[in-house]
């Protein structure tokens, strides 16, 4: 793949951009240094096994060569039509009861927290980012993007993961009549989306919170957001044994 900017900058988020490489295919390059081939290789994993992801061409290096996906994501439309809230909602955990169906590829790496040990057993495959914006609304249905941090594990694990992400990430998409009230919409996407989901994610909720906070990408409000989250969690946790 040559190393030039290959077409039109379609979209640059935290970690990567995506250009037009013609009609029908994107190229996904990350500015860190991660190598794609091993998301490529998950992601025709899942599509063999029905799972709705985009279609691999080509990957080398920090690219990635996919399908061109028609329509926004789900944060995009939720923030044009935040009414959808319910139906968005459930989509979302329709998107991660499928996936928490489908055993991860022999010797995927698990999930783990900060200290490098396992957040919680398990085989199911897990995103670990299954968030609005990492859904496509296509004409095909919704599509699910950005493989590169998926590991195996307990279920509960992908949905808290989702759960800290919605409760405290910054909402840069969101246009800017609806930032007053995104609080409570927050909310409610959230509340809809825990009672749709089959996995629940309260046991796993501070280790969770906690990881994110090491993520790279993530910025230091939102880290602030999530230590807090994290902390109350842990009170919780503490309660419930001594009660």
């Amino acid at each position: 793949m040559s190393s030039g900017s290959p077409g039109p900058l379609l979209g640059a988020g935290r970690s990567a951009d995506v250009f037009a490489l013609g009609r029908d295919r994107v190229l996904r390059r990350y500015r860190l240094p991660i190598d794609a081939t091993a998301e490529a290789r998950l992601m025709r994993y899942l599509a063999a096994a029905g799972y709705p992801v985009p279609r691999v061409y080509d990957a080398a290096g920090p690219d990635l060569v996919m399908e061109r996906l028609d329509g926004p994501d789900m944060l995009a439309d939720l923030g044009w039509r935040p009414w959808l809230i319910p139906r968005h909602a459930r989509t979302l955990a329709d998107l991660h009861d499928r996936l928490h169906r489908i055993s991860g590829p022999p010797g995927w790496p698990a999930a783990t927290g900060r200290d490098g040990t396992a957040l919680a057993a398990g085989t199911a495959m897990l995103h670990l980012d299954l968030h609005p914006a990492n859904v496509m609304l296509t004409q095909r249905g919704p599509v699910v993007i950005d493989w590169v941090g998926a590991k195996v594990g307990a279920p509960g694990v992908d949905v808290a993961t989702a759960y800290v992400i919605l409760a405290t990430s910054d909402t840069d998409l969101i246009p800017v009549w609806l930032r007053p009230v995104i609080g409570s919409l927050r909310t409610t996407f959230g509340r809809r989306f825990l009672a749709a989901v089959q996995d629940s994610p309260w046991p796993h909720v501070a280790a969770a919170a906690r990881a994110r906070i090491a993520d790279i990408n993530t910025r230091p409000a939102e880290a602030a957001r999530l230590l807090r989250l994290a902390e109350r969690a842990e009170r919780a946790e503490t309660a419930a044994r001594a009660g």
